[in-house]
């Protein structure tokens, strides 16, 4: 099996997640299923289907948050021992060569990626310009409006 790259805040809302759908959504749709049964003929019931749908679809993302948790190789920033490197889960502070605009970003996993928090995936093209270079090092990065080139100002683990 593959691993997942997870950082470790990623991790704890993975299982934060899971815990709530077990612990909340699942009673909550069972409720709910019993209330629709309890309406009588299930076949012509809306209720009913809205709530197995809904169950359905609780227990899906119950297994695919197991299954990533299970696979994950949570990576802790403070812990690495990179000197200086983009690596996975660091923070990369960059200027526009094109505009002179700063900008900061993380590199997290795909399940952690939020641009307006500054975190991107490890396979956007960003980040993929980014892992292995140094600070002060130029990057360009095949961007959807055309290339574009960045100078690594700092890089840190936090």
């Amino acid at each position: 099996m593959t691993s997942v790259p997870l950082t470790k805040y990623g991790a704890e809302l993975l299982r934060e997640e899971l815990h709530q759908l077990k612990t909340k959504e699942r009673r909550i749709v069972i409720d709910a299923i019993a209330e629709a049964r309890s309406h009588g003929d299930l076949s012509e019931n809306a209720e009913y289907d809205a709530a197995k749908e809904r169950q359905a679809f609780v227990e899906g993302r119950i297994a695919e948050l197991e299954g990533k948790l299970s696979t994950a190789q949570i990576i802790d920033p403070a812990t690495l021992d990179a000197e200086g490197r983009v690596v996975f889960a660091s923070t990369v502070d960059l200027e526009d060569l094109e505009n002179g605009q700063k900008v900061s970003y993380q590199i997290v996993g795909v399940d952690e990626a939020d641009l307006k928090l500054s975190k991107v995936s490890v396979t956007s093209p960003i980040a993929r310009a980014l892992i292995g270079k140094y600070a002060g090092d130029v990057v360009e990065v095949q961007a959807p409006s055309g290339p574009r080139e960045y100078e690594i100002l700092e890089v840190r683990y936090v």
